[in-house]
């Protein structure tokens, strides 16, 4: 779509409402044409559950604060959704630095991350995601700087080549991972601190989304806040999404508010049971049950039976449906378990006593 000439002035009752969001600055825009940046809380005091991990943070951030000198380099792991992001940017406004964000894929080459290292500012945070996603010849670059501010600046090939060393100005490194275990040893041990978030207790998720509603302009009474934090599988992410899903919801077929009731109807509305699990999660434990009578199973036949990537059934889905009890993983293979079959409402095989064989037969 072009854009209006700014210069040529609108009829009478032609100026539409994008064009007088474009008239806003990004303060004054509603939270939703922000997107999540608007949703994350600025300082560590705002942050919401990670108890231990917010008081190592206040600790080593304090410090720094009064050394006047850079943080120590800070590894976050843990699922997608659980707030590694929000940390990284809390660490650069809790010291007043600027925040450079990149990620593992996106540094392809050795060049590219000593490019960014090159501009930064003394006491810059860098924050990498994906970190364990990064390529070998990149993340050797990145070994000196971490440690001593400098790099080596390849030139040349063969006999002739030569290395430039480059200072960099002494900057904090923030990583993020989803898969601790693909991070290798040298990397990982440079790294001051590395702390692992967990899901969030029913609570936290609560307050969070008592917080997403005020900061939405949503009316929401604390047994809608906590229906829509309990099926939000311990995340932030899922549970700010399912808010946005229930206001909607009640936008259009309720009166705008959210209590219980209405939020109950709008989650099923959307696909989410009472356990929390979307279609997505229902079609795995779904598939297992039917089609293989309950496993074992192998990972890539069961992938295949619901038409998604190894990776994400075991990196999305499984999880927690592990932590649900809903499905075990066994050397032979995926198994579902009891709960699986009774939340289902299908009856396990051998379930029935008259079914089963006796101790003679």
């Amino acid at each position: 779509m072009l854009a209006r000439n700014r210069d040529a002035a609108p009829a009478a009752g032609e100026q539409s409402q994008s064009d007088a969001a474009e008239l806003l600055s990004p303060d004054e825009l509603p939270a939703d044409r922000l997107g999540e940046a608007a949703l994350r809380p600025r300082t560590l005091h705002e942050f919401v559950g990670q108890g231990e991990l917010k008081g190592h943070l206040d600790v080593l951030l304090g410090a720094a604060r009064k050394r006047r000198e850079p943080v120590d380099h800070l590894l976050f792991a843990g699922p997608p959704g659980l707030g590694k992001t929000t940390l990284a940017h809390i660490v650069a406004n809790e010291l007043g630095a600027h925040l450079q964000t990149t990620s593992g894929p996106a540094l392809e080459r050795a060049g590219d991350l000593a490019a960014m290292l090159t501009k930064l500012e003394p006491g810059d945070v860098l924050f990498i995601d994906e970190i364990h996603r990064l390529p070998r010849p990149v993340e050797e670059v990145l070994y000196p700087a971490m440690e001593d501010f400098r790099i080596d600046i390849v030139l040349g090939k063969g006999p002739a080549a030569r290395s430039i060393p480059l200072d960099v100005e002494p900057f904090t490194l923030v990583g993020a991972t989803t898969r601790t275990g693909l991070i290798t040893g040298p990397l990982r041990d440079r790294f001051g601190l590395v702390a692992r978030l967990d899901f969030y207790t029913v609570d936290d998720l609560i307050s969070i989304v008592e917080r997403t509603a005020g900061i939405l302009g949503v009316t929401i009474d604390s047994p809608g806040a906590a229906e829509i934090a309990r099926r939000a599988r311990g995340t932030p992410r899922i549970a700010n999404r399912l808010l946005r899903q229930v206001r909607d919801f009640s936008d259009v077929h309720r009166d705008g508010g959210i209590d219980a009731r209405v939020a109950a109807d709008g989650l099923a509305f959307f696909g989410v049971d009472e356990m929390g699990l979307d279609r997505a999660s229902r079609a795995v434990l779904e598939a297992l049950c039917r089609n293989f009578g309950g496993g074992p199973v192998g990972l890539s036949t069961l992938a295949i039976a619901v038409s998604e990537p190894t990776e994400t059934v075991e990196d999305v889905y499984e999880p927690y449906l592990i932590q649900q009890g809903l499905l075990m993983r066994t050397p032979r293979g995926r198994v579902a378990t009891a709960a699986a079959w009774t939340h289902l409402g299908l009856e396990a095989p051998g379930a029935d006593p008259e079914s089963q064989p006796g101790l003679f037969t």
